[in-house]
């Protein structure tokens, strides 16, 4: 699977742009503030049906403009050519279509087009709270994960009224038992599958992560991540009884697979106090790696990679591995953004790799090299 063309209009800084892609490495260079990374999150939207950095969409509308549109032309080994395409008109419903068809819910192309997206803001991972890392293994486990995606969104539907009712218990002041036991079991079926999925993938997932922070670290440190839940000590209407008391008090739920964390360590430490800035960006690049490998195993093709500006901090050798790395048939398209052109030549003078180059200058994009090796 590979992304043939993108075609945009009015998207961030784009007026109208059209591109085509090689099947293997495609590069956007030029300095920052000029639109390579806005490139990226355009593909993020035909994979994922939103941005990658900004919920709010129509903030994504190129300055007075009443809309923006993105379409891409994907290519499926066996299977011809998809269509897809995301238009949103200033203060109206995203329309999100693959192959003229409009979806009635954007979750269902969720996993279609499968992506992974690594970008500096991927050190959040470490260093924000719990909730960016449920909505990491959310992402990638809905990925090939239908029924949990689907559990997700009925768990998330009642503990959205669950807690209304709580809060509303209280500004009222009174109690319904009946009330509040008819969410506890909404939430129950779909809470102890989501927990059951989480922590088979994250069982699976933890070796492959580690294999590439060998990799790209070329150390020997111990890293590990670790699933924690709530689920672990009781099932979840268990917990529910336990904490009503606590949720009557705070006016919420305190209490679920919505308060699930992952637990990164290094050496045995969290890696948020005791990691290097090194070590940290390794870490989460491990990660990042790992989804696409893990991703690919369930799948059994490949997702599309794009890296954001990632180079920064690394010498040239481990640039050069890295571009090795994603080059080979392990992986399969690949978007990469970097400041620095000659870098970026000198390394497929050496690698003979399907690749194209980009320039990108305020708006425009400019063809610099398309290298096809025989």
């Amino acid at each position: 699977m590979y992304l043939r063309k993108i075609t945009l209009y009015n998207f961030k800084n784009y007026s109208d742009v059209s591109l085509m892609f090689s099947e293997k490495i495609n590069c956007f260079t030029g300095l920052n503030g000029v639109g390579k990374t806005n490139l990226l999150d355009a593909i993020h939207y035909l994979s994922f049906t939103k941005s990658y950095f900004n919920l709010a969409d129509n903030q994504n509308i190129r300055h007075g403009e009443e809309f923006f549109a993105i379409h891409g032309q994907f290519v499926r080994n066996g299977s011809g050519t998809d269509e897809v395409s995301c238009i949103l008109r200033r203060n109206q419903k995203k329309q999100f279509k693959l192959n003229s068809d409009d979806y009635n819910r954007m979750a269902d192309h969720i996993g279609v087009f499968p992506l992974v997206m690594v970008s500096p803001y991927d050190r959040d991972l470490i260093n924000e709270g719990s909730e960016l890392r449920r909505k990491y293994m959310d992402s990638v486990v809905s990925q090939f994960d239908r029924p949990y995606l689907e559990d997700l969104i009925v768990y998330n539907k009642s503990l959205a009224q669950r807690n209304a009712l709580l809060k509303d218990f209280a500004e009222k002041r009174y109690f319904d038992q009946t009330s509040l036991e008819i969410w506890d079991e909404q939430m129950a079926g779909p809470a102890a599958r989501i927990f059951a999925r989480r922590r088979v993938f994250v069982e699976g997932f933890v070796p492959v992560f580690r294999k590439y922070f060998e990799f790209i670290s070329q150390g020997r440190e111990e890293v590990d991540i670790s699933y924690v839940s709530d689920l672990e000590h009781a099932g979840p209407r268990e917990l529910l009884d336990q904490s009503r008391q606590r949720d009557l008090a705070a006016r919420f739920t305190t209490t679920g697979v919505h308060k699930d964390d992952l637990e990164f360590t290094i050496g045995g430490y969290p890696v948020k106090k005791f990691g290097s800035q090194g070590q940290q960006k390794s870490f989460v690049l491990a990660v990042k790696l790992a989804q696409f490998d893990y991703t690919q195993g369930i799948k059994g093709y490949k997702p599309i990679l794009l890296l954001d500006d990632i180079f920064d901090k690394l010498d040239g050798e481990r640039v050069s591995q890295l571009i090795n790395l994603v080059g080979d048939n392990s992986f399969g398209q690949v978007f990469i953004t970097d400041t620095q052109p000659e870098r970026i030549f000198k390394i497929f003078e050496s690698a003979s790799l399907d690749h194209r180059i980009f320039e990108v200058s305020q708006g425009n994009v400019t063809l610099l090299s398309d290298g096809n090796p025989v």
